[in-house]
């Protein structure tokens, strides 16, 4: 699958940008027309709809392909930590809040609308790597390792809407990964770790002598929103 994937003001809580103010801050997801249309029609039939906000987050773990949750939720509630935002087209318009762990895997995310899909939010991040302890992750084979796998490995896998992740090696030849996209709970990933992508790195990387796959495919989601 592409990596296109439930329904609360200005960031901390409802603080103001002065009109002075030469940089705005981001909208963080844009939110097309149809979608907004949407949000507003569902917001406008809840109980002191003019209260509400969408509140936008990740709820997914490290290392997992991203899962989402939507809700409404009253504006004046919102955290000091989130971030909350204005989308508006014509005479529609909606309060966003983004819990603060959920900013900057959000950041350039779309929710957008279609007849097939519905809501479904496509977003170009990539989830955060597990931390598994005892792995190494910040010396040099580590980032020989990233370069195959920005350079060769994803660029191959983007054409099946896959991707790896990189969270560390043990120190002994073993190189840990997690697959997401359309490898993630595909019944061919295996196959695609063991024979593609391990080939790739040990035969780039001196010093690796294997490739684990630390994904759990059984969590694999559709990772469309309805």
């Amino acid at each position: 699958m592409p990596p296109d994937e439930t329904l609360g003001a200005t960031g901390g809580s409802l603080r103001e940008v002065s009109p002075l103010a030469t940089d705005a801050p981001s909208q963080i997801v844009t939110i097309t027309p149809d979608a907004l249309a949407e949000l507003v029609q569902l917001r406008d039939t809840e109980p002191d709809a003019d209260r509400l906000g969408l509140r936008l987050e990740i709820i997914s773990k490290p290392g997992e392909d991203f899962r989402y949750d939507l809700s409404f939720d009253v504006v004046t509630k919102a955290g000091f930590t989130d971030e909350v935002r204005t989308h508006a087209d014509g005479d529609r318009a909606l309060k966003v809040i983004i819990p603060a762990n959920s900013v900057a895997l959000l950041e350039g995310a779309t929710l957008d609308r279609t007849e097939s899909t519905g809501l479904v939010i496509r977003n170009p991040n990539k989830p955060l790597a597990p931390t598994v302890e005892g792995l190494v992750r910040n010396d040099e084979l580590s980032a020989s390792v990233e370069a195959v796998i920005s350079g060769e490995v994803n660029p191959s896998l983007a054409a099946h809407g896959g991707f790896v992740t990189y969270v560390g090696h043990d120190g002994e030849g073993t190189v840990y990964l997690t697959m997401g996209g359309g490898c993630h709970g595909c019944s061919m990933s295996r196959m695609t770790m063991l024979d593609g992508v391990q080939t790739m790195i040990v035969e780039q990387v001196p010093g690796v002598e294997r490739v684990r796959d630390l994904t759990d495919h059984t969590t694999g989601e559709n990772p469309y929103y309805h």
